[in-house]
């Protein structure tokens, strides 16, 4: 297996996690019924679906910057590298207006018309990798047309700029969201930037560009540190740094959030905070490590693994399994059902999308040339 086809494996594996992540989450959010959701049980299914959200924006991240290095390594134009990525955001936006669009008809007449400009995790996906291809564009204004693809100097200032966007994304969360809102702004335009919608307070169930964009520049960061000629020789070692610095994110994110000390007015640690996207990023870090270790001295990539089918198709498993769960095409009764019957619901769910997203798969190779 190539180099690249083995990194590709790796997100593929990740992609897939946060899958089998946002099923469990998703199925016990709507299925379970008012006295199961009281139980511990719930509590500790819903903290894990903080991570698949977070997890598909940061590997959105990564693999702009696979997309990007492998364009600059065949010689294409600063200038075609931004327009063919920013293109590819723009598409991944269209498609989720084209996605408010079908729940929007599958929910008439009972959906309100305001669902249609609600700010949806592939809206800010595709905002967010608009964003990347105009932070890199501006960061190789600085460099030569004719300079290597690869050029330590180049990588290096993409990965500071890339750490600086995300850092300035997560900071500037918990005023744009409470003490600083562009109320000025029409709703609909608002709510991409603190998940206001109709609402007259942001909604953390929605996904803003603040917090939510950070994660995808931190991708991109860990993607240019990634697939750099420096970390191709030094594999583990690089991985292994990497979870070191997940490990020590998440202690000083607790350390920080333990200080008497205040930076904000309103704080609010599960939803704003920069120190709990800190924490998430290690998190990210850690789960990024044993991916690989999995990958690279387990058994992930010998013969046929759900997880990693899961992944190759995670947007067409996303669009689909949302109507099943959550609209009217639900395969349970919303809020009425115990935790067996939803779990149960839940094995369904899972099968059944492995099986779209293995017939997706097998289709796709068909209709290759030979």
């Amino acid at each position: 297996m190539s180099e690249t086809k083995q990194r590709l494996a790796y997100i593929d594996w990740m992609r897939g996690l946060a899958c089998l992540l946002m099923f469990q989450t998703h199925c016990y959010d709507s299925w379970l019924s008012p006295a199961a959701r009281k139980s511990s049980f719930f509590s500790w299914s819903q903290l894990g679906g903080t991570l698949p959200a977070p997890l598909f924006i940061f590997l959105a991240g990564v693999s702009f910057a696979l997309v990007t290095g492998r364009m600059r390594e065949k010689g294409a134009a600063r200038s075609t590298v931004a327009r063919t990525t920013i293109l590819r955001g723009a598409e991944i936006f269209g498609l989720g207006m084209l996605f408010r669009l079908q729940e929007f008809a599958l929910g008439y007449p009972y959906a309100p018309w305001t669902d249609l400009l609600r700010v949806d995790v592939l809206n800010i996906l595709g905002l967010s990798m608009v964003l990347m291809g105009v932070l890199c564009w501006l960061v190789s204004l600085s460099t030569s047309p004719d300079a290597a693809a690869n050029a330590p100097s180049l990588r290096l200032r993409n990965i500071l700029a890339a750490l600086a966007a995300s850092a300035l994304v997560a900071l500037a969360a918990p005023p744009l969201w409470t003490t600083h809102r562009p109320r000025w702004l029409p709703w609909f335009f608002e709510s991409y930037v603190n998940g206001v919608h109709i609402f007259a307070t942001p909604q953390p169930w929605l996904f803003p560009l603040f917090p939510w964009a950070a994660f995808a520049f931190a991708g991109l960061a860990v993607g240019f540190l990634l697939f750099s000629d420096y970390a191709k020789k030094r594999e583990p070692a690089v991985l292994a740094s990497l979870l070191g610095a997940g490990i020590l994110a998440c202690f000083l994110a607790l350390w920080i959030d333990a200080l008497p000390v205040r930076l904000y007015a309103v704080y609010d640690f599960w939803h704003t905070s920069p120190n709990f996207f800190l924490f998430r990023c290690g998190l990210l870090l850690i789960i990024l490590f044993l991916v690989y270790a999995w990958c690279r001295w387990g058994l992930a990539l010998k013969g046929f693994s759900p997880v990693a089918q899961l992944g190759k198709t995670s947007l067409l498993v996303y669009w689909v399994h949302i109507e099943f769960v959550y609209g009217g095409m639900s395969i349970l009764p919303k809020g009425k059902c115990t935790i067996a019957r939803a779990t149960a619901g839940l094995a369904v769910i899972f099968l059944a999308m492995l099986a779209l997203s293995w017939a997706r798969t097998r289709w796709s190779r068909s209709k290759r040339p030979a």
